[in-house]
């Protein structure tokens, strides 16, 4: 298949070279000074499942030539900047298909692109971008899952290497990604610690976040136990870290809106009480503010 992939950073990076490494035909869209130096030195990937290995894509700062999909990988702080890149026009009949986090990019696509092309997908994977060209990927942790509207695409990933799982309910496939990610990153962020330290440390908090959420869940349709979470995070690797918190340690923006903040707008017009999410939310946004004054 054609692909375009638009942010080349440890998520879309790692999704373009392993695509372009199975035979797909991949563009990577970013600025110009990143195009450059991926189409010069192609995309170097360092991982213990995929092994290491430099693939050759092609590289620009806008969508000009036909593609069969277009991979939205950037930060939520990026999007509004990044679409920009895939002009409606040149869409085409391309599907569109979001792996960021949260809950409402989802939305902010559908009023650019057509309803019916958009198809959402989520991602769970430890991945970093070193430096442009140069992608990390640290944990085997590799899983993808996708709207049945994109199984071809789906299928392409999957001889490409991830784990990837078609899903008919998209509401429920954002929330189940969306509730354990989100206690995970905002507490990790807030305590500048890994998972294991937010387990241990933290537990009081880590529970009642997870009730917060999935109450939330809940007045949407979507029926999550919170004890089912708390066992899936007590059994992962404790030196895990969200890319939140490493953005933060870095100086960069950070996704506390597409994440905190989406969960107190949702509390919000459901009436719902989520004191340690709001507070969570006050310090991470005031150790942003402290940090640009």
């Amino acid at each position: 298949m054609r692909f375009a992939v638009l942010g080349p950073g440890g998520v879309g990076g790692l999704m373009a070279a392993l695509l372009a490494r199975a035979g797909d035909s991949v563009e990577v869209l970013a600025g110009e000074s990143t195009s450059r130096e991926i189409a010069a030195g192609g995309i170097r990937v360092e991982s213990s499942r995929f092994g290491d290995f430099t693939a050759s894509v092609k590289a620009a700062p806008q969508l000009s030539a036909p593609v069969d999909a277009v991979l939205v990988t950037v930060k939520a702080t990026q999007l509004q900047d990044a679409i920009t890149r895939v002009p409606p026009a040149a869409l085409g009949d391309a599907l569109v298909i979001p792996f960021l986090n949260g809950l409402e990019h989802v939305e902010i696509l559908r009023r650019v692109y057509p309803l019916d092309q958009v198809v959402p997908g989520t991602i769970r994977i430890e991945s970093a971008r070193v430096r442009p060209g140069l992608i990390r990927h640290t944990s085997p942790l590799a899983g993808i899952e996708i709207g049945p509207a994109a199984d071809g695409v789906g299928a392409r990933l999957r001889a490409a290497g991830f784990d990837v799982r078609v899903r008919s309910d998209e509401k429920v496939m954002l929330w189940e990604k969306f509730v354990f990610l989100a206690p995970m990153a905002l507490l990790t962020t807030d305590a500048r610690a890994n998972v294991g330290t937010i387990r241990t440390e933290r537990r009081k908090d880590l529970t009642a976040l997870l009730g917060e959420v999935t109450s939330i869940a809940r007045t949407e349709g979507v029926a999550i136990d919170p004890a089912s979470i708390l066992r899936f995070m007590d059994a992962i690797p404790g030196s895990m870290e969200t890319s939140m918190q490493r953005d933060q340690a870095a100086g960069r923006p950070v996704e506390i809106d597409a994440l905190g903040g989406a969960l107190l707008r949702r509390a919000a017009k459901a009436g719902i009480d989520v004191p340690v999410t709001k507070k969570l939310v006050e310090q991470i946004d005031s150790r942003a503010a402290s940090k640009s004054a």
